[in-house]
């Protein structure tokens, strides 16, 4: 009895048109033609609107009062107008992306007019006025653009990180994301797994009737082991991709009076957090957004670690504990003078800011020791050296009064921030969002389930094939059976 589908094999001998092809041809006809203001609102020396959808051409034709488009993808200079009262709105330069050449894979057209809010109204009204035409839901453009194959669900991603990348790190990994180096890794591992299981699927369906290679099954387990090691491996890089896509999460620490919300307003450059000489000014967490060596930090402050009995001062405690527990990277802000009074102390205090795994806390640390205007020379060294003692990597002495020492304590903050973030550009790109990682997790366990059912059922095994494929193409938003069937036509043999 032959599997069902072998039926299919005719097919496979026709070559088929290319699936963007069909998928503007079908969707063509049937969708509505969008538009919408593309820069930024506000006034601004240009102004580009875009249209998208079958109706582009027409709404192009009505607006410039031509009866061809320009050429293709050339700038050209013309008059446009209302076409229901003929009125000159501006004169800019007009685009026309024939679909399926263009970002959305349809029909498009631009408008590059001036900025000023009154034109940028006018051609958005006219606009509007065409039948046909409808003003574009937020991301549409982008999700036309995916749903047309332009894009995968990786590059969509990094297009919207793209947009709202704040520093040269986050500009950086979403450029990369976007170009295709994310969904590309992710494809292959697909194309890993559709093979396997084309032959897995085949081993079942033939292995009795002796038309299988030899070894197919252990080609099978081979290529599922080495795709689980570098899945591990691509999963435990640190965060490293979220880190810079949301922003390192650094939070200063430290008992009260040592100098933490001075701290913070010379790293915003700007009085963010009351500074006070009374102790437990700081009540609640001060967060701050920054740029800092082109990495983003979501930098908090938060109240004295003390023991109190305030109950606002309490509460404050408890939340800066908890934020010390979330947080990627501590500050421990600690007196200076205090410490070298005491330098024995240095272990308990710093246990004390970061319970309990040790005098750093199982988490990057950075010792800052403020107040250092109140020291002499022999207690600098005394410092450095107790900081030394105890694995900390980095000491750093500063006077937030003085600013002696802001900047060593700013180049070894940075150091941290790219030892955490890593290079965007250079090697495996990594995982960016919560979404990524819950997929990529979800694959090695079904990857396990194969490993679980290899001996015991081959048809259970290659359901965890199917499901570890599934996962990866909620990846890329591919997910079929297709390639599954072309594979088996292409490239197993069968009764050779």
């Amino acid at each position: 009895m032959w599997p069902a589908w072998q039926g299919w094999l005719w097919i496979a001998r026709s070559p088929p048109p290319s699936k963007l092809f069909c998928r503007w041809y079908h969707q063509a006809g049937k969708r509505d033609t969008i538009f919408a203001l593309s820069s930024a609102h506000g006034k601004c020396g240009v102004a580009v609107i875009r249209t998208s959808g079958p109706a582009s051409r027409s709404a192009l034709l009505c607006l410039t009062g031509a009866k061809e488009p320009p050429p293709p993808r050339a700038a050209t200079l013309r008059r446009i107008r209302d076409p229901s009262s003929a009125e000159t709105l501006d004169r800019g330069l007009v685009v026309w992306f024939p679909g399926p050449g263009s970002f959305t894979g349809e029909d498009s057209a631009e408008f590059h007019v001036h900025g000023g809010p009154a034109v940028v109204s006018g051609v958005l009204s006219a606009l509007g006025g065409l039948p046909q035409l409808r003003l574009a839901e937020p991301g549409e453009f982008t999700k036309r653009a995916f749903q047309n194959g332009k894009l995968d669900l990786t590059a969509a991603e990094g297009l919207g990180d793209l947009i709202h990348a704040e520093t040269e790190g986050q500009r950086r990994q979403a450029l990369r994301q976007m170009d295709g180096d994310l969904g590309q890794l992710y494809r292959g591992w697909s194309d890993v797994l559709t093979k396997a299981l084309a032959h897995l699927e085949a081993y079942i369906d033939f292995s009795e009737d002796d038309n299988i290679e030899e070894g197919v099954l252990a080609q099978v387990e081979n290529a599922v082991k080495t795709l689980e090691t570098e899945l591990r491996e691509h999963l435990q890089d640190g965060r490293r991709g979220e880190r810079l896509r949301d922003g390192v999460h650094v939070v200063i620490a430290g008992p009260t009076n040592a100098g933490k919300s001075s701290l913070l307003n010379l790293l915003c450059q700007k009085p963010a957090a009351i500074v006070s000489p009374i102790a437990g000014t700081t009540r609640d967490v001060v967060e701050a957004a920054l740029n800092i060596g082109g990495f983003p930090v979501v930098l908090s402050d938060t109240a004295g670690l003390r023991e109190t009995d305030d109950a606002v001062e309490m509460e404050g405690v408890s939340r800066a504990r908890q934020r010390v527990s979330d947080a990627d990277l501590v500050l421990a802000v600690l007196d200076a003078e205090d410490v070298a009074r005491r330098p024995g102390q240095l272990a308990p205090i710093l246990m004390d800011i970061l319970p309990p795994e040790g005098p750093t806390g199982g988490r990057p640390c950075l010792l800052v020791l403020n107040k250092s205007d109140l020291l002499g020379e022999g207690d600098r060294a005394d410092l450095l050296g107790a900081g030394a003692d105890l694995g900390l990597g980095s000491v750093c002495l500063l006077s937030c009064k003085t600013r002696d020492g802001i900047g060593a304590f700013v180049q070894a903050l940075q150091g941290q921030l790219a030892q955490m973030c890593g290079d965007p550009l250079a090697g495996c790109p990594s995982p960016t969002q919560a979404r990524h990682r819950l997929c990529l997790t979800r694959c090695l366990e079904a990857l396990g389930r194969f490993g679980h059912f290899r001996l015991l059922d081959l048809a259970l095994a290659a359901e965890g094939l199917r499901q570890a494929r599934r996962q990866l193409g909620h990846l890329t938003g591919h997910v079929g059976a297709e390639e599954i069937l072309a594979l088996i036509f292409k490239d197993f043999c069968i009764g050779k």
